[in-house]
């Protein structure tokens, strides 16, 4: 699978993942997952999926910075 493939297809996982039940959301991978894919290629989408849920998760119930917050942030780490 290509890297833009396992992107879109991350994104569809972690968009479902998050509104269905455990067993849904792994019937829901292993329909989106090629035939040939390996357990290992499961392990990792679950991985993924979860990351990005915690993620989400953390956003939503911790303060967050914009964009420009971040940016200006950084600035101060940058060589310029």
């Amino acid at each position: 699978m290509g890297i833009a493939h396992l992107t879109i297809l991350q994104y569809k996982l972690t968009r479902n993942y998050i509104m269905s039940s455990t067993k849904q959301k792994i019937q829901s991978l292993l329909n989106q997952l090629p035939d040939n894919c390996s357990i290992e290629d499961v392990q990792y989408h679950l991985y993924v999926i979860e990351k990005v849920r915690r993620g989400l998760e953390v956003a939503e119930h911790q303060a967050t910075r914009t964009q420009n917050e971040a940016e200006e942030r950084l600035n101060k780490w940058l060589i310029k």
